[in-house]
């Protein structure tokens, strides 16, 4: 499929090993991005407060920057490809520099908007080198152990982003409040940039995919056109024009499709790898659980601090025991997916719809003034729930496709994630506000609380029927997993088509 990165591409150019320092300066391009999706959760409020923006506009702010990321993670990869991946890497880290310092100066909620869009793209050149570096600079197990580490890095920014926000902005740095989150990337990029030049070694493949500049255009409409007016339809009460793009945005989305069937007849990446039995569930699972996701973090950060009045250091602070919880279930869910098999999704999302109702409880019984004790309950099951299930949907998505398209099928799993967490920003959080104007904030955030734990519910239905249906099926792990002889098991640690199929995480 042309819209599909070649995260590990054969036949590639040789290059020098990564050594220590320059995993971790490469790392460092998987920190920055991820964590910024997530920040800016907890200092919508400040900026709404600093900016007076629209409640649709505050929405852009982060679902911009996802779709931004999502249509052009493509691009980066095939660029990377063509031109040299340490070359991509610092055009995007220094992009990514640029574009943070723009997003911290911004004097009005359209720029900022625009800004982070931009913000995003350049995520897109950035990211993808990464993990592409790591596939063609490493071997065995110096591949495996950069691998998992690129894993955690991308868990713990996910999980640590709100409470990191939370603190720049009470620490109110000379003044700069919201803007902090943004700023403080300036001075981490230009050390990156710095340390890169002179450790990270340089690949390319020898025979790099062309862009594909139509699929990839037809892409961005139709998420667009989909989503703005999702985000800004409610505020402006639905003019003809937000009608009008919704309408079109599923004619776009079938020229799409009808494009990358004409880019498979010419030989180029197939659009038929969609048609994997595990692409077609995992991504049956990815799409409604990303979704619940993005716009669960959206609507936690406004209940709490708009609904409540916490500020943003206490609301990130609340996030800590789901952040520890799902990093310590994601380091010991190979051994327990070798153990139990694909069971663990079906309990991921039974657990996660658990900490949700939790979650709904606590805030039930200590509101107007939630306490941090009386949601750490539910926040503890919802991070063990997100851990059992978030990395094994991408081995699931991975698990029947080809050695030789590893690397296509993770660009499937980055795009699939980062419009679903678009989509849920959009759609949950579209309804959360609509809600709150009605019937106020505390029962908005029940309600949502409510429709979430009944997506994870069906979502472990479904992974109970893809349980059923396909019990023989790999599972795809960066980290190593033992034979095992129940047959859900997920596959030898040796095989090597295995070590070469990477899910991506946020």
């Amino acid at each position: 499929m042309a819209l599909l990165a070649e995260a590990n591409p054969s036949p590639r150019a040789a290059s020098a090993a990564l050594s220590p320092l320059g995993l971790i300066t490469v790392l460092v391009g998987v920190f920055l991005p991820v964590t910024d999706f997530f920040i800016v959760n907890v200092a919508l409020p400040t900026i709404d407060r600093d900016l007076k923006a629209s409640a649709g506009m505050l929405q852009l702010v982060v679902a911009g920057y996802a779709i931004a990321y999502a249509v052009l993670l493509v691009v980066g990869g095939r660029l990377g490809d063509a031109l040299g991946r340490r070359r991509l890497f610092l055009i995007g880290m220094a992009a990514f520099t640029l574009t943070s310092l723009a997003c911290g100066l911004a004097p009005n909620i359209q720029l900022l908007v625009a800004f982070r869009a931009l913000q995003g793209a350049a995520a897109a050149m950035m990211l993808p080198q990464v993990l592409s570096t790591i596939q063609a600079t490493t071997v065995g197990d110096a591949r495996n152990r950069a691998l998992g580490l690129y894993g955690a890095t991308a868990g713990i920014a996910s999980a640590a982003g709100q409470l990191l926000g939370g603190l720049l902005i009470t620490a109110d740095i000379a003044g700069s409040e919201w803007r902090s989150i943004f700023l403080v990337n300036v001075p981490v990029g230009i050390v990156g940039l710095i340390v890169a030049r002179r450790v990270v070694p340089d690949s390319r493949s020898d025979d790099p995919a062309a862009i594909d500049t139509r699929g990839t255009l037809l892409l961005a409409l139709s998420l667009m056109f989909l989503l703005i007016p999702l985000t800004e339809g409610r505020s402006l009460g639905w003019p003809w024009w937000t009608i009008a793009l919704l309408a079109a945005s599923p004619l776009i989305a079938v020229a799409f499709v009808r494009t990358e069937k004409a880019v498979e007849a010419a030989g180029r990446m197939p659009l038929s790898l969609l048609e994997a039995p595990s692409m077609r569930k995992g991504l049956l699972v990815g799409l409604p659980f990303f979704t619940a996701f993005g716009g669960f973090m959206f609507v936690y950060a406004l209940s709490l601090q708009d609904g409540a009045g916490l500020s943003p250091l206490r609301t990130g602070v609340i996030l800590l025991p789901m952040a520890l919880t799902f990093l310590a279930t994601s380091l010991s869910v190979a051994r327990l997916l070798a153990r139990f098999g694909r069971r663990v999704l079906v309990a991921g999302g039974l657990i996660d719809a658990a900490g949700m109702v939790l979650l709904a409880i606590g805030l039930s019984a200590s509101w107007p003034h939630p306490s941090g004790w009386a949601l750490v309950p539910g926040m503890v099951v919802i991070g063990l729930g997100q851990g059992l299930l978030m990395s094994p949907i991408f081995g699931v998505l991975l698990s029947d496709v080809p050695n030789h398209l590893a690397g296509a099928g993770s660009g499937v799993t980055a795009t699939m994630q980062q419009s679903s967490l678009a989509l849920g920003v959009a759609t949950v959080g579209s309804a959360y506000l609509t809600l709150t104007g009605d019937i106020g904030a505390l029962h908005a955030t029940l309600y949502i609380l409510g429709a979430i734990a009944a997506i994870l519910v069906v979502v472990a239905g479904l992974c109970v029927r893809l349980l059923r249906t396909s019990p023989s099926a790999p599972l795809a792990s960066a980290t190593a997993a033992t034979d095992s002889p129940d047959p859900d098991h997920i596959g030898s640690a040796d095989s090597a088509a295995e070590r070469d199929m990477v899910p991506l995480h946020i």
